[in-house]
């Protein structure tokens, strides 16, 4: 796999703590005017202009773009991000709690993910790709890194761990507590030589990102009558982990109510498609297995049957929708069912028991991590994931590195 170094926006090690937020799509506009309160460099003022805006205004309107424009123009004409004098590429750990994960910051090539040698496992919605689009259009820059993942290998762990002994161009501990760290990696051309022993990339985190970026270098292409190939547009902003390192959570369900069912009879249901325990974890330890709230108490299920040469079929949360929450609660499309909610993993299953207490949900399905070798036999297969399969945490923060190329 061809990676390549570029001259990225950074903010400097002392506005870094300030520039780095959360990526545009885990944050609502009320929870990203609460997070940019009183903080006039936060990215978010360019990944969600719209807090910017009178309440109310519609994320997608054109003001909203044009905002973005306005304010990613004003953080370079202040500073707040500044140009690297000389092409590079990048070494970003995360440390959370004892959880320690560190990826190469780099571009990799629109042609690699158009020719499928960066593999996708999820669907995106029309409407989300195409507000990434334009905003990426807009800016002419990839304000958000994509998350990929490749099987690990030994002589990129050893050019990466000699860059990390080096002194960073930021380290910080976010709010969250999470601990952000980045190096300039001095062993380029020889990083760059190791990852082409690499055979493909996966998407992680950021298909939306990753489809809009392919939009936009496409677009720029078409019409541009000079194309050469080698324009800053034919590349896209990604961190790269070894898979070795990724820290995958559940992806947990709430669903509304019972669909006409009493809480014995769904529990008599269950125990058709699964060996149905009283007084069970609220966390499953295994896969094949989901740990359910209902009316107080948590229950476990254990599936039966679950063998299929089919890596999608095998999923937990396949063998779930398609034996439970279709068939006896009636959720045949979970991706526009208003009657199921999904909660990220990092929410902990207090949140789960929380919303069922409160009348919010009826029952809530506690779900094992699918693993990253599953999300890597699904897409080497060429196959989708069903919606909500993943959560990966911790998240990558947007505004260390910037990514921009030809209007």
């Amino acid at each position: 796999m061809d990676i390549l170094p570029f001259r990225a926006l950074r903010p400097s090690k002392e506005n870094a703590p300030k520039v780095a937020s959360l990526p545009y799509d885990v944050v609502s506009t009320e929870e990203a005017i609460e997070l940019s309160d009183g903080n006039p460099i936060s990215m978010l003022h360019i990944v969600r202009p719209e807090i910017d805006l009178p309440a109310g205004t519609d994320p997608h309107a054109d003001e909203v773009y044009a905002k973005a424009v306005e304010n990613f123009e004003r953080f370079q004409r202040d500073g707040i991000l500044q140009r690297d004098g000389e092409p590079g590429i990048y070494a970003y750990r995360q440390r959370m709690g004892n959880h320690v994960q560190t990826g190469v910051v780099a571009l990799c090539k629109v042609e690699d993910y158009e020719a499928n040698r960066i593999k996708k496992h999820e669907k995106t919605r029309q409407d989300k790709e195409d507000d990434r689009t334009r905003m990426t259009s807009d800016l002419s820059a990839n304000a958000g890194p994509v998350f990929l993942t490749y099987k690990n290998k030994a002589d990129i762990d050893l050019i990466v761990s000699e860059a990390v002994k080096g002194t960073p161009e930021f380290d910080f501990t976010a709010p969250d507590g999470i601990q952000h760290t980045g190096w300039r990696i001095g062993l380029v051309n020889e990083l760059v030589e190791a990852f082409k022993d690499i055979d493909l990339f996966y998407v992680a985190d950021g298909h939306h990102r990753s489809a809009s970026a392919s939009r936009v270098g496409k677009e720029r292409k078409s019409a541009n009558p000079n194309h050469t190939g080698k324009e800053d547009y034919n590349a896209f902003l990604c961190v790269i982990f070894p898979d070795n390192q990724l820290n995958v959570l559940a992806y947990n369900r709430l669903v509304t109510d019972l669909n006409g069912m009493t809480e014995n009879s769904f529990l008599e249901a269950l125990s058709k498609v699964g060996i149905v325990s009283e007084n069970a974890s609220d966390t499953p330890d295994n896969t094949g297995k989901v740990s359910i709230y209902l009316a107080g108490k948590w229950y476990g299920l254990e599936f039966t049957d679950t063998e299929s040469d089919d890596p999608v079929e095998r999923l937990d949360v396949s063998l779930l929708q398609n034996r439970v929450l279709a068939p006896m609660l009636g959720i045949e499309d979970p991706r526009i069912s208003n009657r199921v909610q999904f909660a990220g993993g990092i929410r902990g299953t207090g949140y789960l028991k929380k919303e069922v207490d409160a009348g919010r949900a009826a029952v809530a399905f506690s779900m094992y991590p699918t693993t990253t070798q599953q999300l890597m036999d699904i897409a080497d297969a060429d196959r989708i994931m069903p919606p909500k399969s993943t959560w990966f945490e911790p998240k990558l923060r947007s505004g260390l590195f910037v990514h921009t190329f030809e209007k």
